[in-house]
């Protein structure tokens, strides 16, 4: 039986295109709100505001998964991730802002936990990792896509609505008559707190954290870095698109290198490539290669972090599971982008890499420390 199965396919079919009115939303609501004479602390509280609603919504998910099944909550958070998006419209406030893209926050976190719970539940410890790549590929598809739409169409906020709520629309008719996973009524309810403290998973409850902190920082204050460089929109576009894309090109090679020589190994190097890209982002003559690197080792580092994680656990775990490591990239997402603004606006931009160089040393001084204390869920490099 394929890996890729029919509900895989549609799943996978759905999330692209609802990825591409996330990253649209994503790159321009900081601009949209910086055009709207908004000051650097407001924008970054907003961002903030979104991933608080990806808090609430992580919280959310195992109850009603487990009351209403994959594919109505899927529904569900799609129809609130389009009137959240739609309520963009209504008001130019920033109290308004704060409350929609709240709302946001948690439909998308509904999606992510939907997606990811059903395609681990669908999968084997032997198939798992390709399903988990194929996730992160379509995710990060999207998301470049949607930020090259911004580089041939109209950037204007009510431009934009139209058809970014089309899009969220789309997303879900291909699970119309496709179901995911019938059986997850009847399984037991498992906690989430408990997942937290499981020790054999802490490296990469944590590394989700810090994953948190730099795609947080990236996503949401990045745009708002271009910007103050003076690009325009449609050139922020490009160059977080070739930052997503690097994202892109590191999966496969990433998931490779788990397999063949373990995660841990891996997570070192990844965390040692986000330190080098952060700090050549300080120099403006050497953009390219740092957003490249910067991409490459920051996009790829939440699927090894969170594969060590699943799989520690059980089938019956896993939504409650990733409920947790989605709570733990959450906290960071939260916590990195209203910190770094802070800092932005009080000292200089630079401190947006600065912020993520630093937490990226906490985490490989952790990696680091009693590395024999650690056991990495690939005991054994696979021989060829």
């Amino acid at each position: 039986m394929s890996v890729y199965s029919r509900p895989v396919v549609m799943l996978l079919t759905g999330l692209l295109s609802l990825t591409i009115s996330i990253a649209v939303l994503n790159t321009l609501v900081p601009l949209w709100l910086a055009h709207l004479s908004l000051s650097t602390w407001q924008i970054g509280l907003i961002g903030s505001s979104y991933f608080t609603g990806n808090l609430a919504g992580t919280l959310l998910a195992g109850a009603l998964i487990k009351r209403v099944g994959f594919n109505q909550s899927y529904y569900y958070a799609c129809v609130l991730f389009a009137l959240s998006t739609l309520g963009l419209g209504l008001s130019a406030e920033f109290d308004s802002w704060l409350f929609f893209r709240f709302l946001a926050g948690i439909a998308c976190a509904l999606i992510w936990v939907v997606v990811e719970s059903a395609l681990m539940r669908r999968g084997t410890l032997h198939t798992r990792g390709q399903l988990l790549a194929a996730y992160m590929m379509v995710y990060y598809l999207g998301t470049v896509i949607g930020q090259l739409l911004l580089s041939g169409v109209s950037t204007m906020l009510m431009s934009v609505l139209p058809w970014a709520i089309t899009l969220i629309i789309v997303s879900a008719l291909p699970l119309l008559f496709n179901r995911i996973d019938s059986q997850v009524k009847h399984t037991p309810r498992v906690a989430v707190w408990p997942m937290l403290l499981r020790r054999n998973a802490r490296l990469g409850i944590n590394g989700c954290v810090i994953s948190g902190v730099v795609l947080g920082s990236l996503y949401g204050l990045m745009p708002l870095y271009l910007a103050h460089l003076g690009l325009s929109d449609g050139n922020v576009g490009f160059w977080m698109a070739l930052l997503v894309s690097a994202g892109i090109i590191g999966q496969w090679p990433v998931g490779w290198l788990a397999d063949r020589y373990g995660r841990l190994f891996v997570l070192r190097g990844q965390v040692f490539l986000v330190i080098a890209g952060s700090l050549l982002m300080l120099n403006d003559a050497v953009m390219v290669p740092a957003l490249f690197l910067l991409g490459c080792s920051g996009f790829t580092l939440y699927p090894v972090a969170m594969s060590w994680a699943c799989e520690k656990v059980a089938a019956d775990e896993l939504v409650a599971m990733n409920q947790a490591l989605l709570l733990s990239y959450t906290i960071g997402c939260l916590a990195g982008p209203s910190m770094t603004a802070i800092l932005m606006q009080r000292y200089s931009d630079q401190w947006l890499f600065l912020m993520i160089a630093a937490v990226a040393v906490f985490y490989l001084a952790m990696l680091l420390r009693k590395p024999h204390h650690h056991q990495t869920p690939v005991t054994t490099a696979r021989n060829p």
